[in-house]
């Protein structure tokens, strides 16, 4: 059975400006009902931030993008052929080759094609679509030559700067390791006491629930059903995407690609009518054959706590204790998303 843990606290201050008058402040304690994460519901800001200059801040960044059409064939490294025997591969104007900066053995970065700056709302379903496509490509090649890292395959998307990305031009993290990331680590291993107990994959069980609750499931596009998580990780909720019936990157399906694509679309355009601009996605997978695992995928948006300042939505809680703080409840988070999810 599921349990959507939540413990309810008060604090109470005399509000000088109110004259001295008591003031009582809500906040909560969120326990993921997977892993036993916690996060913090507090601060309950206005889920609203200024749009920056964008022409000021991208000024000058394409001179010297190595991304860009002109210089991406002619400045970015190639596998050995051992590894692709083509060095790099495209699909259109997108191209995949090896990470600088890897973060394992098989580390790629995939481009999403010629243009420099892309904002949230000018994405397209087809376009994400098309970019998971080509790291589906490298991760099948790598799969079909019995690479010893060839388990988990995973994709990250840092989408500018205030979400990590040192570039303006649009691209995805893509690798694939035989030692999972820490939280995808803890998932696995709590999915698998989860279905050792009962029988059942828990995020069967929890699309069951939310589905049924509904104050936090927000629509689905195909086999891809698309939720506020109840414990989110981002200062502004997560959206969390679950596809029935697949436990591991390999087995997503083109259709599936594209429903994926239509769902952070729509995030997308949901949180850019915020003023939000930045995002993290990583997918989050299972071996394949691991009956306990089902393929999911988290969006969190990435902002600011003072935007004038620039100060960041990381801090000493999240940074250190990796304890996450939400500004507002899940629930409401997603009554604001939920129309863009609709149709």
């Amino acid at each position: 059975m599921l349990r959507f843990e939540a413990v309810r606290k008060e604090t109470t201050v005399l509000d000088t400006r109110a004259g001295g008058a008591r003031k009582v402040i809500p906040s909560e304690v969120r326990r993921d009902p997977l892993t036993g994460r916690t996060a913090r519901i507090c601060h309950f800001m206005e889920l609203k931030w200024q749009m920056p200059d964008f022409a000021k801040m991208i000024e000058g960044t394409q001179s010297w993008c190595p991304f860009c059409r002109e210089r991406v064939l002619q400045v970015t490294p190639q596998f050995p052929p051992e590894i692709l025997a083509e060095g790099r591969l495209t699909r259109g104007d997108m191209v995949l080759f090896p990470n600088l900066a890897p973060y394992d053995a098989l580390s790629a970065v995939a481009t999403f094609g010629d243009r420099h700056f892309t904002p949230m709302t000018e994405f397209t379903p087809a376009q994400v679509a098309q970019a998971f496509g080509l790291a589906q490509e490298f991760f099948r090649r790598l799969d079909a030559a019995g690479h010893p890292e060839s388990a988990y395959h995973v994709v990250n998307w840092n989408h500018m700067p205030p979400a990590g990305s040192s570039l303006i031009h649009s691209h995805l993290q893509v690798f694939a390791s035989a030692h999972a990331p820490n939280l995808l680590a803890q998932e696995l291993e709590a999915a698998a006491r989860h279905h050792a107990a009962g029988g059942r994959v828990f995020w069967d069980e929890l699309l069951e629930h939310e589905r049924a609750e509904g104050a936090r499931y927000l629509g689905s596009r195909g086999r891809a059903h698309f939720l506020q998580s109840f414990a989110p990780l981002g200062v502004a909720g997560d959206v969390l995407a679950i596809v029935e019936g697949v436990s591991a990157t390999l087995e997503l399906t083109d259709a599936d690609l594209l429903a994926l694509g239509e769902g952070l679309c729509a995030a997308m355009k949901a949180y850019d009518s915020l003023g939000v601009y930045a995002f993290n996605m990583n997918f989050f997978t299972g071996r394949s054959g691991d009956r306990h695992a089902r393929f999911h995928l988290l969006f969190s948006p990435r902002t600011f706590f003072n935007q004038a300042l620039g100060a960041t939505d990381v801090g000493a809680l999240r940074n250190l204790y990796n304890e996450s703080i939400c500004m507002a409840y899940p629930e409401e988070i997603a009554e604001r998303l939920r129309p863009f999810f609709a149709g």
